[in-house]
């Protein structure tokens, strides 16, 4: 019997662009019982529809299951792999090279639940207790590469595990980052990556607060709400992970499960732009 689709069930189209990059059947051992469509389709349901593993649906196959091959596929990075081969095409389908040469680096606090785990703290900018997601997503916004942890880190130390994994060469052609004033700081954050890592980093300043003016004149008005160059386009890609209601809050007991979930609903949006094409 052949079950009515989800909404975030895989087209064909977009199957097609994924599947090339899955992990092949080993020629020894037990065939599949179950399709990796189907198992992709069940994750992308996880994510979308933001409910518990063991909450999946009967027509979907059973929660172990899938959760198993999530998680196998997040020690043997497929998750990472799959997201970078649809990062590429998705950048040629832009009209961009495959490397960026510039990126944005910024982070979001999210709260945790009572999962526990590790790498959980307190934001005193935000008031927020729980973990954060730092992400360098490129000029289209685009992620990168991501890294959570404590939200108890600081921006200017956070952005340390975040680019030691661009140390790894998959991006040859970086050469420089837009940061946020978080980042600014003597032998940190700014200072870190322009030498240690060897790039040009700039900082995009708020406006300023004071305006000066001859004495008897009120200043303008300040605008309640600010575009900030190139900050925004990662704003706007905190805005696309935030449609999944998996990632409303960190429910994982590890940190690199939040990554694996953050890889997953971006290579699920850039299937579905590189179908549309």
């Amino acid at each position: 019997m052949i079950r009515r689709a989800y909404q975030t069930d895989l087209s064909d189209e977009e199957w097609v662009r994924i599947e090339p990059h899955l992990p092949a059947p080993k020629a020894a051992g037990r065939p599949r019982v179950h399709t990796l469509r189907e198992l992709l389709d069940a994750v992308f349901y996880i994510v979308r529809g933001g409910c518990a593993w063991r909450l999946l649906p009967h027509d979907f196959p059973p929660w172990k299951t899938v959760y198993h091959y999530f998680r196998f596929w997040r020690l043997d990075g497929t998750w990472e792999r799959l997201h970078e081969a649809l990062h590429q095409r998705a950048r040629v389908l832009l009209g961009r090279n495959p490397q960026p040469s510039a990126g944005i680096v910024d982070s979001q606090s999210v709260k945790t639940t009572g999962v526990g785990g590790e790498e959980r703290g307190f934001d005193p900018a935000k008031k927020i207790k729980g973990r954060k997601r730092h992400l360098l997503v490129d000029t289209e916004g685009l992620v990168m590469k991501t890294k959570v942890h404590s939200a108890g880190v600081f921006d200017r130390d956070g952005i340390k595990p975040l680019m030691e994994l661009v140390l790894e060469d998959r991006f040859p052609r970086l050469s420089h980052l837009w940061l946020d004033a978080g980042y600014n700081g003597k032998g940190k954050g700014k200072d870190w990556v322009e030498k240690a890592l060897g790039l040009s980093a700039e900082v995009v300043w708020p406006p300023s607060r004071w305006v000066w003016m001859p004495e008897g004149q009120e200043p303008p008005p300040r605008p309640a709400f600010t575009v900030l160059p190139r900050r925004w386009v990662v704003e706007r890609t905190f805005s696309w992970l935030g449609q999944n209601r998996r990632m409303s809050k960190d429910y994982e007991r590890l940190p690199e499960s939040g990554e694996a979930f953050i890889y997953v609903a971006m290579s699920r949006l850039m299937a579905r732009r590189l179908a549309r094409a």
